[in-house]
């Protein structure tokens, strides 16, 4: 268990300080963190506060789902938000466009190598992949389609709220799935959140088909997702 605590909290604090070295790259962000930027051109709020509210938002969206979360799950809504505002206190601005696209890529590395900590430790899904296991089960439609609306949607809510849409958004899309699926071997020997998961899975059905977190699992989740 302590393993499995170490795992969740680092993977945790990096997925945190890898969307703030995403945001100091100004060249796009992920979909949520387009919301998430959206949303702070709008209200007084730190980036960070906006992302621990919106996973807060979205784990009342759970209660209709019959969703419960994890330990893990809790100290994703949490943990995430405190660092993404210490790396944006910790980050300089860059101006040079070398530096930025530089700093864009190392962001995606690190958040999949965070990616793979954090379900590794197989303590509870981050909130947004519950909403979308939780849907796909309530609804019986495909991961894909559940996936694809909801990203869109919140990257278009963004966009419209000014978010930071581009080439790092573009890349993140494209790159973080194969990323991850790279990455798995690294744990799965050590952590058991990859236990399930069938070598022909997306890295993203690999988070729905994590074992359930020990007591504190979310309700016989039987669906594979798909960032």
């Amino acid at each position: 268990m302590i393993r499995r605590l170490v795992a969740l909290f680092a993977g945790l604090w990096l997925y945190g300080f890898s969307m703030a070295v995403m945001i100091r790259a100004a060249v796009g962000l992920d979909p949520w963190d387009v919301f998430h930027q959206g949303v702070t051109e709008h209200v007084p709020m730190s980036f960070g506060t906006v992302t621990i509210v919106t996973g807060a938002v979205v784990l009342l969206a759970w209660i209709p789902l019959r969703q419960r979360p994890g330990f893990g799950t809790l100290s994703n809504v949490v943990l995430v938000g405190v660092s993404v505002d210490m790396g944006l206190w910790l980050l300089p601005e860059w101006e040079s466009l070398p530096v930025r696209l530089s700093a864009m890529m190392l962001a995606v590395v690190l958040n999949a190598l965070a990616s793979v900590l954090y379900i590794g430790a197989g303590l509870g899904p981050e909130p947004r992949d519950g909403l979308m296991t939780g849907l796909v089960r309530r609804t019986g439609l495909s991961v894909r389609l559940v996936r694809t609306t909801i990203e869109v949607t919140v990257l278009a809510t963004g966009w419209l709220l000014g978010g930071g849409v581009g080439l790092g958004t573009v890349v993140y899309a494209v790159a973080i799935g194969p990323l991850i699926q790279a990455m798995i071997p690294l744990v799965s020997g050590w952590l058991p959140g990859f236990a399930a998961t069938a070598p022909e899975r997306s890295p993203a059905e690999a988070r729905a088909a994590a074992p359930e977190p020990e007591g504190l699992g979310y309700d016989d989740a039987a669906v594979r997702p798909g960032p």
